[in-house]
This record gives structure tokens, C-alpha cells and sequence, in this order.
């Protein structure tokens, strides 16, 4: 029991020191080579991620179910998400070269925080997660249903409500005293 304090004491207090050294300041961007790197690195794991999700519930249907009107057309439908989603995600990913094959542009950094390609990966995410749930019940292709959601949400959130509830600008009145001051002022420029 004594020796737990002690390395909780001793942990705390490195975990506080630490905190105290981080610097303050800008934070360091990426190169442009780092974000290709990364960007390469991500559209291949959601392809990973896609196509495990698709292999795995079309071995599982294969063998334990029947392939019903509903369960083909929700795969294709699936099929179709992934297939958009990567094709986007690619695009916005896709870097230029110039001729001597120098990196002159790394394209949209799909790690960025708070981007399109965050709710793009999130779309892949959430139809990964529906399908493989899908072969429990065929009532969680139901969860598709949040993808609409999120967006009417968004859409809300960013730029109905900022519209619709913005505060009226008011138009400055000069009154005659302000004009009065106005045309001193301008009186005492031009002498």
C-alpha cells in the first residue's frame, strides 16, 4: 500500500512538471511531403476498412444466410457509400508535380480537424459499423438514418440558424451634431 502512494505521488508529480514545460506558441505545421505521406497512409486504411466490412458480410450472408432482395440491395447501396466516399476523399487528396516531378502542392490534408474529409471518414466509419451490425439484425440498417440527420443538423447548425436569427445591422444616423463635428473636421484637414 505504501509503495502504491509513493509511485502515485511520483507519477503525479512528473505528470505535473511535464505539463508546465509544454511550450506555448504556434503550433508547427506539416510539410507538404508529411501530408501526402499521411494522406496516403489514411485513404489506405478506410480502403482497408471498406473492404474487410464488405468481405466480412458477404462471407458470413454467404454461409450462414440467404441473400434476400433487402440484403442485395443495402450491400450494393454500401458498396456505392464506399466507392463515393474513397473517390472523393482521393480527389481531395489528389498532389501536383511539376514537371521535374517536384511536390508543388500535397493536396487537402484528410487528418485536418474539423474538414469535409472528417465527416467523409466518418460516413465509412458508420457504414462499416452498420453492415458488419447488420448480420445480427437487418434492423440496424436502420442507423443509416443519422447520416441525413447529422447533415439536416450541419446545414442547421452552420447556415440556417446564423441566417435566420442574425442580429439586424444598424445603420449608423449621423445626427446634426455629428455632422456638425464631421464638418469641422474636415474643414481643419483642407486649411
Amino acid at each position: 500500500m505504501l509503495s502504491f502512494s509513493c509511485r502515485a505521488k511520483a507519477t503525479l508529480s512528473t505528470g505535473s512538471a511535464s505539463k508546465m514545460s509544454t511550450k506555448k506558441g504556434k503550433v508547427m505545421t506539416k510539410g507538404a511531403k508529411q501530408i501526402k505521406e499521411e494522406n496516403v497512409s489514411t485513404l489506405s486504411f478506410y480502403v482497408y476498412m471498406a473492404l474487410g466490412a464488405m468481405g466480412i458480410h458477404f462471407a458470413v450472408t454467404m454461409l450462414l444466410f440467404e441473400f434476400t432482395v433487402l440484403t442485395i440491395s443495402l450491400t450494393v447501396f454500401s458498396a456505392i457509400v464506399y466507392i463515393g466516399s474513397y473517390q472523393f476523399m482521393s480527389y481531395m487528396a489528389r498532389a501536383t508535380y511539376s514537371e521535374s516531378g517536384q511536390l508543388l502542392d500535397s493536396g487537402v490534408d484528410l487528418n485536418m480537424e474539423g474538414g469535409i474529409a472528417e465527416h467523409v471518414k466518418d460516413l465509412i466509419i458508420l457504414t462499416s459499423g452498420v453492415q458488419i451490425l447488420s448480420l445480427i439484425s437487418n434492423y440496424f440498417w436502420l442507423l443509416w438514418l443519422l447520416v441525413p440527420l447529422r447533415g439536416c443538423w450541419m446545414l442547421w447548425k452552420q447556415i440556417l440558424a446564423p441566417w435566420f436569427f442574425a442580429q439586424p445591422q444598424e445603420q449608423a444616423e449621423m445626427t446634426e451634431k455629428k455632422m456638425r463635428k464631421l464638418e469641422r473636421k474636415m474643414a481643419k484637414r483642407h486649411q
